[in-house]
């Protein structure tokens, strides 16, 4: 078990960064993992962001919503990552099923989404295969290049 002082101090490091970026931005949520911690960060109702003067200021209403994650044990489970900047899609319509939902089974190479970039639709590629345990982008969102998209577990 990781020492709860070193991973408040690492998530106190990664906090005003986030909150930056949440500010200057258009999106509501931002997440990010550094040795072993994950912090998120997420508007609330819309309402704009102020950059943090300091990590550990108590939330006020308005505020964005931060969710510190303690570290995992050894393990992690793979994600897929989006390729490039776009919006994301979960299924070919939005009359049609997604492509995986939570507990769907995939193997590498399956399509699990699209993200549309500079007018054109591009599929996404698993490239772990297993179970699908969380879909970290819902249908319509921005997602960035390298931010994780679904978390799989290896079969």
């Amino acid at each position: 078990m990781a020492d709860p002082k070193k991973v408040r101090a690492e998530a106190n490091a990664m906090i005003p960064d986030l909150l930056e970026r949440l500010a200057r931005d258009e999106v509501r949520q931002l997440e990010t993992r550094r040795a072993g911690v994950r912090v998120r960060v997420t508007k609330l109702d819309g309402a704009p962001v102020a950059p943090a003067t300091g990590a550990t200021a108590p939330r006020t209403a308005g505020a964005p919503l931060v969710t510190v994650a303690s570290p995992t044990h050894a393990t992690e489970l793979p994600t897929v990552n989006a390729p490039l900047t776009g919006i994301f899609y979960r299924g070919a319509s939005p009359q049609a099923q997604p492509f995986v939902q939570i507990g769907s089974s995939i193997a590498s190479g399956d399509v699990i989404g699209l993200i549309e970039a500079m007018k054109l639709f591009n599929e996404i590629r698993s490239t772990a295969a297993g179970r699908v345990t969380r879909i970290f982008a819902e249908n319509g969102q921005l997602v960035r290049a390298h931010q994780p998209l679904v978390e799989v577990q290896p079969a």
